[in-house]
């Protein structure tokens, strides 16, 4: 029970850590990023730069944490969709890393620029576009698609398992919905992923994450036995019941 009540606790911080880290982070690469002349502001912004790079490693580091604290609880349940999470979520922690390595590309390729007298504008005007799109594309898989994919397993898991109340569980269903069609929508109809819809469809997601996370760490996960479990005891209770009365 302790340790039950220890992991809920820490999943709740890690959910908490991860939320506050990925908005940190994006609200210092934007500014740069966005920037009309960014070849120069990346320079100019390089403290910024490399503390929202910090800030995205804090976020991977914590989507992998969530993924191996909840493992072991629901294992037993359902070990294919448990083992599905597990690989998905690793799978959006190395999607998120090719990111941050772009944005620490970028500002090593615009502190060369600035230093260079006669630099060849069109070649790091190339450079800069790839790697501003590599950095655009692992947002739309990292925390969209891979982000709605994972949402959508553990939510399953926990409306499986009753670790948290199934109103809650049914939330982050319907959140890993609005992020997968956010997704979507950038995937295929070119849409920028900071459009005034992308807050939207965000919003379900996020509040989840924060109601889940409080929730966790000020009451745990719930006591009542799962169903997978019933089900194990039921053929030993039934042969309790007929002993008796014989």
């Amino acid at each position: 029970m302790y340790e039950h009540r220890q992991r809920a606790v820490i999943l709740g911080i890690l959910f908490i850590l991860a939320s506050v880290s990925a908005i940190i982070g994006a609200l210092l690469y934007n500014p740069v990023l966005n920037h009309p002349d960014y070849l120069v502001k990346a320079a100019e912004s390089a403290g910024s730069l490399q503390l929202g790079a910090l800030m995205e490693l804090v976020l991977v580091l914590t989507a992998i944490g969530t993924a191996v604290t909840l493992f072991p609880l629901v294992r037993k349940h359902n070990e294919s969709l448990a083992i599905g999470y597990l690989c998905f979520r690793f799978l959006e922690a190395i999607v998120i890393t090719v990111g941050i390595l772009s944005v620490l590309a970028l500002l090593s390729l615009s502190q060369s620029f600035v230093k260079v007298s006669t630099p060849d504008l069109a070649a790091y005007a190339a450079a800069g576009t790839t790697l501003k799109a590599i950095h655009a594309w692992t947002f739309i898989f990292g925390p969209s698609l891979f982000l709605g994919v994972n949402t959508l397993m553990y939510s399953t898991l926990l409306y499986q398992t009753r670790l948290v109340p199934r109103w809650l569980s049914n939330w982050g269903l319907f959140g890993a919905g609005m992020i997968l069609v956010h997704g979507l929508l950038q995937l295929f109809a070119g849409q920028h992923p900071f459009t005034p819809v992308s807050p939207l469809l965000a919003v379900p997601i996020g509040v989840f994450e924060m109601v889940l996370a409080v929730r966790l760490i000020v009451k745990g996960f719930d006591t009542a036995v799962p169903t997978s479990a019933i089900k194990h005891l039921l053929p030993l209770t039934t042969a309790v019941l007929i002993k008796g009365e014989n």
